[in-house]
C-alpha cells in the first residue's frame, strides 16, 4: 500500500476535552489580557489549540520531545518534524466551559527532494465540535526533514512588506515560550532546550512556536477589530523566529474591510509567517 492510499484509508481518531476556564485564563495571561473569557463566552479564535493535548506516555516520547512517529502520524524516516501552516474555517463558536470533540484524519502524505534535502509533507484534517455543533474545520500541514548537517543550505529569506496599517512588537523570551509549551503540552525540545536546539538541530537559538505566532497574528486582528466575525484563516510558516529577537506582528486590511493580510517579520525584516483572514 502506498502512502497516498494509506492516508485515504487511515482511521479517524476522535478526542474529547472540556474548555476548562482555568486554561483560557492561563492563555489570556500569557497573551497579556486583563480580562479573560468567562464561562459561556466564546473562546477567542485559535485558542482551541491549547486543548486536545497529546497526552502520550513518557516512554513513548522520542529524542526530540515529540511523541514517537508511527502512531497516528506516519513515520517517513525523517526525524525533524514541524508545524508548517494550515487553514481553518469557523462555523460556530467554541464556548468556555463546554464539552468539545475533535475528529482527526490524515488527508495527504507526500515526499519531495528540496534544496535542503528530502522533505515529507503530511496534511491532517481536524473537525471540532462544541456540544455536538460543528464549530471548526481545520487542515494542518506538517513538514518532515532530514537531520541537520553542518553546511546545509538555508532557503533564501523573503523581505517583508515595508508598510503595515497595524503593527505590534514583542520579544519572545524563555518564560513566554515555556508557558505556551506547557499550555499545549508541547514537549518539542527546540522550544526550551537550547543545547538541543543549537547543537542537535542546528538552530542559532530556541525556536518560537509556529502556532504561537499564528495565535499572535490572530490576536492582532482581535485587538484591532474586536467586534469582527472571522470566517476563515490561513497561515504559512516562512522562516523560523528565535527567542530574544524582536518579532513584528503586522496587518493590512483590504479597502472593503473583507480581508486582512497578516504577517510576522524578524528583527532583520525577513518574513517569518504570512496569514490571511476573511471577515463577514
Amino acid at each position: 500500500m502506498n502512502q497516498q492510499s494509506a492516508a485515504s484509508d487511515a482511521q479517524t481518531v476522535i478526542a474529547a476535552d472540556i474548555v476548562v476556564p482555568t486554561s483560557a485564563v492561563a492563555l489570556g495571561a500569557t497573551l497579556d489580557y486583563d480580562s479573560p473569557p468567562l464561562p459561556g463566552d466564546a473562546l477567542p479564535l485559535l485558542w482551541h489549540w491549547i486543548f486536545f493535548r497529546p497526552t502520550v506516555a513518557q516512554a513513548q516520547i522520542g529524542d526530540d520531545g515529540h511523541p514517537r512517529k508511527g502512531g497516528f502520524l506516519p513515520d517517513l524516516g525523517l526525524p525533524r518534524r514541524m508545524w508548517a501552516g494550515g487553514r481553518l474555517r469557523f462555523h460556530a463558536p467554541v464556548t468556555v466551559g463546554s464539552a468539545i470533540t475533535r475528529e482527526s484524519s490524515i488527508l495527504n502524505v507526500s515526499e519531495k527532494q528540496g534544496r535542503t534535502g528530502k522533505l515529507g509533507f503530511v496534511t491532517v484534517n481536524h473537525r471540532v465540535y462544541c456540544e455536538g455543533t460543528f464549530a471548526i474545520d481545520e487542515e494542518q500541514d506538517i513538514v518532515y526533514r532530514e537531520p541537520a548537517a553542518p553546511g546545509t543550505p538555508t532557503p533564501a529569506p523573503t523581505a517583508a512588506p515595508d508598510a503595515a496599517h497595524w503593527h505590534r512588537q514583542i520579544v519572545p523570551d524563555e518564560v513566554l515560550m515555556f508557558r505556551y509549551s506547557a499550555l499545549t503540552f508541547n514537549g518539542h525540545r527546540i522550544h526550551y532546550d537550547k543545547p538541543y536546539a543549537t547543537q542537535v538541530e542546528g538552530y542559532p537559538n530556541l525556536v518560537v512556536h509556529g502556532p504561537l505566532i499564528a495565535t499572535l497574528l490572530m490576536d492582532l486582528l482581535r485587538r484591532q477589530c474586536p467586534g469582527a466575525t472571522v470566517l476563515d484563516f490561513s497561515y504559512k510558516a516562512m522562516r523560523p523566529s528565535f527567542m530574544g529577537n524582536a518579532l513584528h506582528l503586522c496587518g493590512q486590511p483590504s479597502a472593503d474591510g473583507k480581508t486582512v493580510e497578516l504577517w510576522s517579520k524578524d528583527h532583520e525584516g525577513w518574513l517569518t509567517m504570512t496569514a490571511r483572514a476573511t471577515l463577514a
